[in-house]
């Protein structure tokens, strides 16, 4: 059967609270995200990814203190990522307790940053985050948190990222993000047929029918969901059951 798929919770911290959007905006408070990840492991989620949506200097205190609180409260491995420039935004996170980060802007910007990662810390550590909206001319990845285009596109982009040490990619649509219609299976498949490395899906999950989709149509090796988490929409325990019947792998 393979690898099991992963069900992946994520959570966007602003200012110390959970916080979720729809294509990027319009953002509503969504709890305490120590709470919610401890919540979230033992309700059997696989993993965590927490992000930093602002990463200014006085949030990355904020934040660095929240995931030293995270790591002494859950079980399951858990992403960061937001404003991580340098290797020692790296060092700072994974001493606090963090198992991988996640870079996104920076590593578009210096693409050498995601092989310094991969050759200090190792390639299971660094997730490439990718932001990606199609246009009338393709996927073209976005940095900023979604708001600047850039002339990159999707697929070369994550090639390189693999080429370079990447050790996961992290595919957000920005198309799909918060619109609850189902995640962006042509693109995740396009993807998870060219890489070797696994393929996070993120964006668009509104039932359990869609994480069925991802996995079977969008070939994508793990599922990451923030709203139909947060607000009590899809219960983790039922999703897996609802999967597992399904015929996919999944840790129950």
């Amino acid at each position: 059967m393979g690898l099991a798929k992963r069900i992946i919770p994520c959570l966007d911290v602003k200012d110390g609270q959970t916080v979720k959007g729809t294509n990027f905006v319009d953002l509503r408070q969504a709890g305490d995200p120590v709470a919610l990840g401890k919540a979230y492991s033992k309700a059997g989620a696989d993993e965590l990814v927490f992000l930093d949506i602002t990463a200014s200097f006085e949030g990355r205190k904020t934040f660095t203190e929240m995931v030293t609180k995270v790591a002494q409260e859950i079980n399951i491995p858990f992403t960061v990522g937001g404003g991580i420039n340098e290797l020692a935004d790296v060092e700072r996170l994974l001493y606090a307790g963090a198992d991988k980060v996640s870079v996104n802007s920076a590593a578009l910007r210096h693409p050498e940053l995601i092989e310094e990662i991969a050759r200090r810390f190792g390639s299971q550590v660094c997730v490439c985050a990718i932001d990606a909206r199609l246009d009338a001319d393709g996927w073209h990845c976005y940095l900023k948190g979604g708001r600047e285009r850039t002339d990159r596109q999707l697929l070369e982009w994550a090639k390189e990222a693999q080429e370079r040490g990447a050790g996961e990619i992290l595919f957000t649509s920005m198309n799909h993000d918060g619109v609850k219609n189902g995640y962006a299976n042509e693109a995740l498949r396009m993807l998870a047929d060219h890489l070797s490395i696994p393929v996070i899906a993120s964006g668009g999950a509104g039932c359990r029918e869609h994480f069925l989709d991802v996995f079977t149509q969008g070939h994508a090796d793990a599922a990451l969901a923030a709203s139909v988490f947060h607000f009590g929409e899809i219960p983790i325990p039922e999703l897996k059951a609802y999967l597992k019947a399904e015929g996919v792998n999944v840790r129950i």
